[in-house]
């Protein structure tokens, strides 16, 4: 529902590309194609041997907690989440999914994945956070009989950034696929609200719009 806002072309050079499982809005093998079957992929446990076997050179796979760097100097660690993967009706969870928590530079960047809430959002804060900037999904709710244990709503999010410990995040996972029964619209509107009744103010937790940027500083302890 949203145009891309660059061309492939227009990318620097690319280190890696993460992937948190292998549904189809998350990995699409056109665009991976594009960018070049040597491009390293670093995915959830369960998936590397799939993505060798479509011909990509550097596929790699990490299990929850598993530990690799990018380049010199920028670890990565696959983090828990609740969630499932499939690319067709025959191969339900036969891989796993994860998140991705970064760390480089002084700063950690967490890509909290694909999931319900659970408490996996906790322990991931008192084993790598606190993340100076947390990715964290708002969208793809309703009808919630059906979505609650695989994705978040705005509430849960907030919560999910609390028990995680993180200083700032910002939204993903919504309005870009019509996935699901709400309005395309309304997770913004419902995130702000929720922030609203913790007491938060919007700042700490950003809606951006397609192709904004955010420039992460390392945390200074002032006392």
């Amino acid at each position: 529902m949203v145009a891309p806002p660059c061309s492939i072309e227009d990318l620097p050079q690319i280190h890696a590309v993460l992937l948190t499982h292998g549904h189809y809005d998350h990995l699409d093998l056109p665009t991976l194609r594009r960018l070049g079957m040597e491009t390293r992929i670093v995915v959830a446990e369960g998936h590397a041997a799939w993505l060798r076997g479509k011909g990509f050179k550097q596929a790699t796979e990490l299990a929850w907690h598993e530990c690799d760097e990018i380049s010199p100097g920028i670890g990565l660690t696959s983090t828990p989440a609740q969630h499932f993967t499939a690319r067709s009706p025959f191969d339900r969870n036969r891989g796993h999914w994860c998140g991705w928590f970064i760390e480089g530079a002084g700063c950690k960047l967490w890509h909290a994945g694909d999931s319900g809430y659970c408490p996996a959002f906790r322990e991931i804060g008192e084993r790598h956070g606190p993340a100076d900037l947390a990715m964290i999904p708002i969208g793809a709710y309703q009808p919630r009989a059906i979505m609650r244990p695989m994705h978040l709503n705005p509430e849960e999010a907030v919560q999910a950034f609390l028990d995680a410990g993180c200083r700032s995040a910002v939204a993903m996972h919504w309005g870009t696929f019509r996935l699901t029964d709400e309005p395309m619209g309304e997770p913004p509107i419902l995130l702000e609200r929720a922030l609203g009744e913790r007491s938060l103010p919007s700042e700490v937790f950003q809606v951006l719009q397609v192709g904004d940027q955010r420039h992460v500083m390392p945390f200074v302890e002032m006392f």
